[in-house]
């Protein structure tokens, strides 16, 4: 449906903005404005700030909508095609279409102006408008129609040599990545794009960031430049519940012999893509590693303000591009942002995307302040559990006739074919963290952890130390130790692949 009447100045500035994209890459402007955006084209609405309120004008409204504004008898009264919002001066409770809503501040005169909160859009404007009307408050964005307009996130995460970058689309858009030398251009299968200000954030001087700039090209394409002579680039989508995620990883550049120093006298190998870059790691196809808690869920607190949810997410991106980057193996998150996902849900994922390793992380508490140290679980059942498990079986007609013997294995008892690996995967984990950060004395245990017991591959959870110990919280938050934490866990991975421990049948 088109948008309806539109003065003829917004095509002129329909033809402008094509141009030059809205500025949303670059800074928020001192004044801020609503983009109004439909098929036809874009047009901005001024918006006043007032008491940390943001308000817009009845009038430009009712240019832009169609709507008649009429002041009677102590009340404002909007109407579109028969259906009427009736706002009370210095009220915030509004009847829309004989239904009582409530608005964040209540209408406000400006000389001959009625101004109302933007929010006046959503809950009071869209009930009875015949058009589809979304408002994205945060990027001052309002969809007029069935328009596709994904809103896009993004981080850079810098992996040793190597870095990454995240891009997301919400709701799912697909995109393609071309090249050009050092810049990259990704066109998403949309109509416009909702991006916040800034869109990348700016990444501290002493980072090693292989990106250095992200550009708006036009309504629907980002380019990307990035270091000159950058090693190589690798990109791969994924769905994510409602998301479409863009991974791009990127290789540092050769050391040009200008570059290299002078000591020591045997310079270090150049970081280019490494020869496994992208192939499977040996028996290790996917890994796939927990983030705990999440959401609403903090986990464990330090006294200084640290959360479980967000050491844990840290690690297991610093853990994912490291093996990813080094080994060529798939890691799965079983959560990428602070969300809350249910622990079946954990589990079902690592096992419906068939990964042959589990990793859970976590951090642990305490009522002594002192106790400290990194532990590493894996599962414990009982022996009738156990027994239970192996028993049950059935027979089932097999393809081309006769029958064929099926193993039942109870979900919650998925982990018992696995114990074995898993005991010797937490082993060579114990061995690599070993001397490298702070163990518990009891640095490794069994016990009936439900986030292990589904898992149908070798499974561990690592609780990484104490935030409870305000000297552990500072050290677990720490590079330095996320660091040692990461290498040791790929090393650990490396022997475990070496050695062929195999987790059973699958």
């Amino acid at each position: 449906m088109n948008f309806p009447q539109l003065p003829r100045f917004f095509l002129a500035a329909t033809i402008a903005l094509a141009v030059a994209v809205t500025p949303l890459l670059l800074s928020q402007t001192p004044t801020p404005s609503l983009t109004l955006l439909a098929r036809d084209g874009r047009r901005s609405i001024p918006l006043t700030v007032a008491n940390d309120q943001e308000l817009v004008g009845l009038d430009d409204l009712a240019s832009a909508f169609q709507l008649t504004v009429q002041e009677s008898l102590g009340a404002i009264t909007v109407s579109y095609k028969g259906k009427t919002i009736v706002l009370t001066p210095d009220k915030t409770l509004a009847s829309v279409a004989g239904r009582l809503i409530s608005l964040p501040a209540a209408p406000t005169r400006n000389g001959r102006r009625w101004l109302v909160p933007v929010e006046f859009v959503s809950r009071a404007l869209t009930p009875i408008y015949d058009v589809r009307l979304e408002l994205r408050k945060p990027s001052h964005l309002l969809i007029v129609g069935d328009l596709r307009v994904p809103r896009i996130s993004a981080r850079y995460e810098s992996l040793g040599a190597a870095g990454r970058l995240t891009i997301d689309a919400s709701p799912s858009a697909s995109s393609t990545v071309s090249q050009d030398n050092e810049h990259l251009t990704v066109k998403f299968d949309a109509d416009a794009l909702d991006l916040p200000a800034p869109w990348l954030p700016q990444q501290p001087p002493s980072s090693l960031s292989l990106v250095q700039g992200v550009r708006q090209i036009d309504a629907v394409t980002l380019g990307i430049d990035l270091m000159p002579r950058f090693g190589g680039m690798r990109a791969a989508s994924q769905p994510v519940d409602n998301t479409m995620r863009l991974v791009i990883d990127i290789a540092a550049p050769a050391q040009t012999e200008a570059s290299q120093p002078a000591l020591p006298a045997t310079p270090p190998p150049a970081a280019e893509l490494p020869p496994s870059f992208g192939q499977a790691a040996g028996g290790l196809r996917t890994i796939a590693i927990d983030p705990g808690h999440g959401g609403d869920d903090d986990g464990a607190k330090g006294e200084n303000g640290a959360k479980e949810k967000d050491l844990a997410l840290a690690v297991a991106r610093r853990l994912r591009g490291a093996l990813e980057g080094r080994l060529g193996v798939r890691v799965l998150l079983t959560r990428d942002d602070d969300r809350n996902v249910p622990i079946d849900d954990r589990t079902a994922a690592a096992n419906n995307n068939k990964a042959d390793l589990f990793i859970s992380l976590h951090a642990n508490t305490s009522v002594r302040r002192t106790t400290s140290g990194a532990t590493i679980f894996s599962a414990a059942f009982d022996k009738d559990a156990a027994q239970a498990a192996a028993a049950e079986s059935e027979r089932l007609p097999a393809f081309g006739g006769g029958l064929r013997t099926i193993e039942l294995v109870p979900w919650d008892l998925a982990q018992t074919r696995h114990l074995d690996s898993s005991t010797a995967f937490a082993e060579l984990l114990r061995q690599q963290l070993h001397d490298r950060v702070p163990m518990s004395a009891r640095s490794l245990e069994q016990a009936p952890l439900r986030i292990l017991e589904s898992a149908n591959m070798p499974a561990v959870l690592v609780e990484l130390g104490y935030l409870s110990n305000p000297d552990q919280e500072k050290l677990l938050t720490g590079d330095a130790f996320q660091s040692t934490f990461v290498q040791a866990v790929y090393e650990a991975v490396v022997k475990f692949r070496d050695a062929g421990v195999s987790g059973g049948a699958r």
